[in-house]
């Protein structure tokens, strides 16, 4: 079961951007909650709070339980305004969600086993992660923090797919509907021996041009009348 993020908020009454410069130099984040059958409401969060919870993977890929004096409203964040150098966060956007109706977003992937793989224990081998994360379809409740992709069993040549994911109940990847052509790679173990050995040597490449140059011809001596 999904762990619960509870993050305490407060009404704000006052808006613009004069407001909004004030709330921050108090120490707050001006923020707004939006969808459902509800009115959009302005909220404010203190920044320490808002900073803590933002260095968090959770923080983007899991349900938030809004508090504003006990009355908690189920969110995800939709938008997050940095300062282009501090570190400051500047305004947040929030959406509320319908428990009944099957929400889209992107968790993370979490890969297990890679460095104990047989891949990973070869030499040679570079394995990348195509993909760091994926966009999945449930119900609020189904939703994963973050998926893992156990590499335990690994090996050179190998390469995981979409497809080839364990997801939870009740989660699905929706690009996987569109045809075997979306079933995009997470991860490849490739083996770089070869592409090194094809590559000519520094040496070999600097003489090949210069043994197929033509060799000039003597110069002629001036000829006396």
């Amino acid at each position: 079961m999904a762990t619960t993020h509870i993050i305490n908020v407060e009404k704000r009454n006052d808006e613009g951007k004069g407001a909004s410069r004030r709330l921050r130099r108090a120490g707050y984040v001006p923020a707004i909650v939006y969808g459902g059958e509800l009115k959009p409401v302005s909220i404010q969060i203190q920044h320490k709070d808002v900073w803590h919870a933002s260095q968090n993977e959770w923080f983007y890929s899991s349900i938030l339980d809004l508090s504003l004096g006990g009355d908690v409203q189920k969110v995800l964040l939709r938008d997050m305004q940095r300062h282009p150098f501090k570190q400051i966060v500047l305004h947040l956007d929030f959406q509320r969600i319908n428990e009944n109706e099957a929400i889209r977003l992107r968790v993370p992937l979490h890969f297990l086993n890679q460095e104990s793989s047989p891949a990973g224990k070869a030499s040679g081998v570079v394995i990348t992660h195509e993909l760091n994360e994926v966009e999945v379809s449930c119900l609020p409740k189904d939703l994963p923090e973050y998926i893992e992709v156990d590499l335990g069993e690994l090996k050179t040549g190998d390469i995981v797919h979409l497809s080839d994911l364990k997801l939870p109940k009740g989660v699905e990847i929706p690009e996987l509907r569109l045809g075997k052509e979306h079933d995009n790679a997470i991860v490849i173990a490739k083996e770089v021996r070869e592409e090194i050995e094809a590559a000519p040597a520094e040496g070999e490449a600097a003489a090949a041009p210069a043994a197929a140059a033509p060799a000039k011809a003597p110069a002629k001596k001036d000829e006396k009348k």
